[in-house]
């Protein structure tokens, strides 16, 4: 007979901690939002080529491995297709359009990184750092924005928030982690490396754990830390060979070769493709951009809330280091190890990055997953900096508590201004979205394309322009799939654009000032202009009537 004892199910529900129990009740909110609005975004640039992408790979195992198209389309070979694979495998499955399965899919595991990156700091500080890390990320514009059709760059930021949490709970109990931990560590990390080879970054987070770990034990010796060290290692071959399954399975060129995964990363590092990107307002090729791009497009796209977060919290855990030094006797305990281990998740790639003076381009869209550790940061620091004034009398703490729920609300505002563009957010360091316009990198997904064909077609049915049988041409500067998704059979995509009747546009990299035409309707967000379409008939029709006859 066991001593064990589970109350009954109500009893164990009043025990949930208010904090908690906002968190469940902030991710349950997302889902409905996600649900209500998926269809408002626009398709990528490279959703196509992803979603074909996983089709090649189905196709390669349909055939047997026979069938060897995919190691030869573009560079897709390069990444793993485990995103791509699930959606196809959903698009056959299901009785709906593939992109708009693509777009919840990517929301909600959009959603899980959110949960995950909560469940983190909720380890490292309690269930209020866990509900201010779910908060902040739900307000951050380039999250937020891009869970609906970053279905590469969120998928893989999920996947190593997620890894990490399990590192840092099987790390915990070393030297006899629970299985289930190093599982599930193996099956995140497989996940992340079936996405972007990027994810062998988390070995050297895993070495680097353990390492703390043995430290912060206080182990007498050398010796006998060396011996935790290597105990500690072999506890985590089951997840490595979980991780490797994953990777080969999604990723068959990663199975070609045993090194071929630590070739695809020095094959990213020499990109040079003729993509254009904006800093600052000069134009730059992506293999000519600044060492200090993605620092400064880092800085100036998240929420200043987060990076005052995070300062705080990365000063204390230094004030502790310092400490300990000097012969102290401050804490040194495995929570300044854990924190320590998460800035080093956003300072190792960064200053890789900024060391090797890699290619860049589209903002800081490769490097979204160091938002979510920078999350947990920052939750970690308000969340000392409220039990800090919480001491103090009562006007003190509520006066914290409003400031910090101030600076959320008007970054939430920001967001339902901006949808469905959430991630055109730019901080005040660059004076929003309005002082970035033409300056940085906007919409490069021309995510406008919805509504500027609505718009278009509103103007048409407005201006009575459809006659029986009439077709008008649209020079579009965004993808063909985008605009033929919206568009009504009339209105045809063409690669003429001189001859073009319509014109449709972001205002990103000014290509909007490509063609000339009579501005029939604007796309705004908060005041600024991110998108036009054209009337060209006029311009068109001109031309046409000096042409030469025959």
């Amino acid at each position: 007979m066991t001593n064990s004892f589970r109350p009954p199910r109500p009893a164990r529900l009043a025990n949930v901690k208010p904090f908690d129990l906002a968190v469940v009740l902030l991710i349950l909110a997302l889902v409905v939002l996600v649900a209500l609005t998926f269809g408002d975004y626009g398709i990528s640039n490279d959703e196509e080529v992803q979603h074909r992408y996983g089709e090649m790979i189905i196709g390669y195992y349909a055939s047997g491995l026979s069938d060897q198209t995919l190691f030869h389309f573009g560079n897709l070979y390069l990444y793993g297709g485990l995103f791509d694979i699930i959606a196809v495998l959903l698009a056959k499955a299901l009785p709906f359009e593939p992109y708009a399965i693509r777009h919840v899919l990517s929301a909600l595991i959009g959603l899980g990184g959110i949960w995950a990156a909560a469940a983190t700091a909720r380890l490292l500080a309690g269930p209020r750092a866990g509900f201010i890390t779910a908060l902040a990320l739900a307000i951050c514009g380039v999250w937020y924005g891009g869970m609906f059709n970053h279905t590469k760059d969120i998928p893989f930021a999920a996947a190593m928030m997620a890894a990490a949490y399990f590192l840092v709970r099987a790390v915990r109990d070393l030297p006899a982690p629970r299985l289930r931990h190093i599982g599930l560590f193996g099956l995140f990390l497989g996940a992340a490396l079936g996405l972007r080879a990027t994810g062998l970054l988390m070995f050297g987070y895993l070495a680097l754990a353990i390492g703390l770990r043995a430290w912060s034990l206080g182990a007498d010796g050398w010796q006998a830390r060396g011996r935790f060290f290597v105990i500690s290692v072999l506890r985590f071959v089951p997840a490595v060979v979980i991780a490797y399954a994953i990777m080969i399975a999604a990723w068959p060129w990663a199975a070609l070769e045993p090194d071929n995964a630590l070739r695809a990363i020095f094959a990213f590092a020499h990109f040079h493709y003729p993509i254009r990107t904006m800093l600052s307002g000069h134009v730059y090729e992506m293999g000519d951009v600044p060492r200090w791009y993605v620092p400064l497009y880092l800085a100036i796209k998240l929420p200043l809330i987060i990076w005052m977060g995070a300062a705080i919290a990365v000063s204390a855990t230094l004030w502790t280091l310092l400490a300990r030094g000097s012969g102290r006797k401050d804490r040194w305990d495995w929570q300044t190890s854990e924190i320590a281990l998460l800035a080093l998740m956003i300072v190792v790639p960064v200053t890789c990055q900024v060391i090797g003076h890699g290619p860049a381009f589209t903002g800081m869209r490769h490097f979204l997953f160091v938002v979510p550790p920078l999350a947990v940061l920052a939750a970690v620091g308000l969340d000392d900096v409220l039990s800090f004034f919480s001491r103090g009398n009562r006007l003190v703490a509520t006066a914290a508590y409003a400031i910090v729920g101030l600076a959320i609300l008007l970054d939430a505002n920001n967001l339902v201004r901006l949808h469905p563009d959430e991630y055109l957010f730019f901080n005040s360091l660059v004076g929003g979205l309005e002082g970035a316009s033409r300056r940085f990198d906007t919409d490069y997904w021309v995510n406008i394309m919805p509504e500027a064909v609505d718009d278009l077609q509103t103007f048409l049915n407005k201006n009575h322009s459809w006659r029986p049988g009439q077709r008008y041409s649209v020079a579009v500067c965004g993808e063909r799939v985008s605009f033929e998704k919206e568009a009504d059979p009339r209105l045809q995509i063409t690669g003429d654009w001189d001859n073009a009747d319509f014109f449709i546009a972001p205002t990103h990299m000014d290509c909007d000032r490509a063609l000339d035409g009579k501005v029939v309707a604007t796309i705004e967000r908060m005041g600024v202009p991110i998108g036009v379409v054209k009337d060209r008939r006029a311009l068109t029709q001109r031309e046409l009537a000096r042409a030469p006859r025959r």
